[in-house]
């Protein structure tokens, strides 16, 4: 979907690829290009329901990440989410059944038990993950029942995640992957409820950011039950169901666990956003404002009041230098491209065009609604239509993933990846300021200028 307000207020320019279009005022009902299924067997634009499920496991620390499948599959999606632990380093391993020919013919279900076994005895691992590819979807392979067996045989949670390529997108795999958690997290008996116990659903710990949120609210008298699936492990995800509230940082991701937790335990969700200042604050004021608890509101004010005098300095200094400067986002899911044009807004940058792979389709109502005239908005877009609308308006920046860098350079722009390889974090009130830094340090380089030259 291509949708393009434009420059006169209320008046749009309509381009249609054969998707809905959201407008104010009306909405045309047909599918999102964002719901169309991956194309099996190719890394391509659009990622896999492989691809889904591995970014939301993989930061379980402590499990065996086992894929079966062709190693290439093992191998494009080895340590995906680049995040940080604080114990076991288990999951930095990529292992994989390297299915060739002969087990694509006869089968490799007896491929798959043995590649259990030697990885239980080596790793002494509880809980192993196996992750089905197109490859085992096709040729049938049995790994609810292989699973089944290993687990009986030795003692530990051993979990298919159905995520062979073909079934669906991305977001499908995230369901795959949320099913396969739903499997782990299933209590014995009735979960203790703990009434200032939380659940963070959709952080992954990149660069620690799951800590830095945790302390946050430890500040404001609220404890972080389980992250999902940031730093988390075997014995932490069981503890789920304790918890009396879900917080969801990745809607994408983490919305049907939430949906699916409060159906199965009666715990509610809160979508949050700790990205930037406006939206830390607010998920701040949010959170103790559910628990209904005036020790906890004030002592949120205080610590947002503490915050924000801190940093909001150091951002108005990056927003005087970068003001009038435009940038152009393309994301997977629709709540980080929602908080981008926030954070953008708060360093003096206007966003011109943004787009998401993986947004839903009430996300597009409001980026619809929060960007300004004129703004292109894009739903599963192309390089080709990326390059036509960042020339087209203008940008000097381009925000997204490791396949928009090489298009951003070759067009003389600047780029910053908002996804899962950075190295510093992005979230809260310091993340903020290193996000500023970074626009700041990224656009207001000279080498753009001798590149547009060239």
């Amino acid at each position: 979907m291509i949708k393009m307000a434009g420059a006169v207020k209320n008046e749009n320019l309509i381009l249609e690829r054969e998707s809905s279009i959201l407008i104010k005022g009306r909405q045309r009902k047909s599918r999102l290009k964002c719901d169309t299924d991956s194309i099996a067997g190719c890394v391509s634009q659009r990622a896999c329901v492989y691809c889904g499920a591995r970014v939301v496991l993989n930061p379980v620390t402590d499990a065996i990440h086992l894929v079966h499948g062709p190693i290439g599959c093992a191998s494009y999606t080895w340590d995906i989410r680049g995040s940080l632990s604080s114990g076991s380093e288990l999951y930095r391993n990529s292992f994989s059944t390297d299915l060739k020919e002969n087990d694509i013919i006869f089968g490799s279900e007896k491929k798959l038990a043995g590649a259990i076994d030697e990885l239980v005895q080596k790793y002494r691992a509880e809980l192993v993950f196996v992750y089905a590819t197109c490859v085992v979807g096709v040729i049938g392979d049995d790994l609810e029942a292989v699973c089944k067996a290993a687990s009986k045989k030795h003692g530990i949670k051993v979990i298919p995640v159905q995520s062979s390529g073909f079934i669906g997108n991305k977001s499908a795999g995230y369901r795959a992957a949320c099913d396969a958690l739903l499997r782990l997290i299933e209590p014995p008996g009735g979960a203790k409820r703990h009434t200032k116990k939380i659940n963070y659903l959709g952080d992954f710990n990149l660069a620690g950011e799951a800590w830095i949120i945790t302390g946050y609210l430890r500040q404001i008298g609220v404890e972080i039950n389980v992250v999902f699936t940031g730093d988390s492990n075997y014995h932490n995800l069981q503890k789920a169901p304790e918890a009396s509230l879900n917080i969801i940082q990745c809607a994408g991701s983490m919305s049907y666990l939430a949906r699916r937790m409060e159906e199965l335990y009666g715990i509610p969700s809160l979508q949050v956003s700790f990205l930037g200042l406006e939206d830390t604050s607010a998920s701040l004021r949010n959170i103790a404002a559910f628990f209904n608890d005036a020790r906890m509101m004030n002592l949120a004010e205080e610590l947002i009041e503490r915050e924000t005098g801190a940093f909001r300095p150091q951002i108005e200094r990056y927003r005087e230098k970068l003001e009038g400067k435009k940038a152009a986002v393309y994301v997977g899911g629709g709540f980080k491209a929602i908080s981008l044009i926030k954070q953008f807004r708060e360093i003096g940058i206007d966003v011109v065009m943004v787009g998401t792979q993986t947004g839903r389709e009430e996300e597009y109502r409001i980026l619809h609604d929060l960007a300004d005239d004129g703004t292109v908005i894009l739903d599963d877009a192309n390089p080709s239509e990326l390059e036509r609308f960042m020339i087209e308006k203008g940008a000097h920046l381009l925000v997204g993933g490791v396949k928009e860098r090489p298009l951003a350079y070759k067009l003389g722009m600047a780029f910053i990846d908002h996804n899962h390889d950075r190295k510093h974090p992005l979230s809260g009130y310091v993340g903020a300021v290193n996000f500023a830094r970074e626009v700041y340090s990224t656009v207001c380089s000279p080498v753009w200028k001798y590149a547009r030259e060239i």
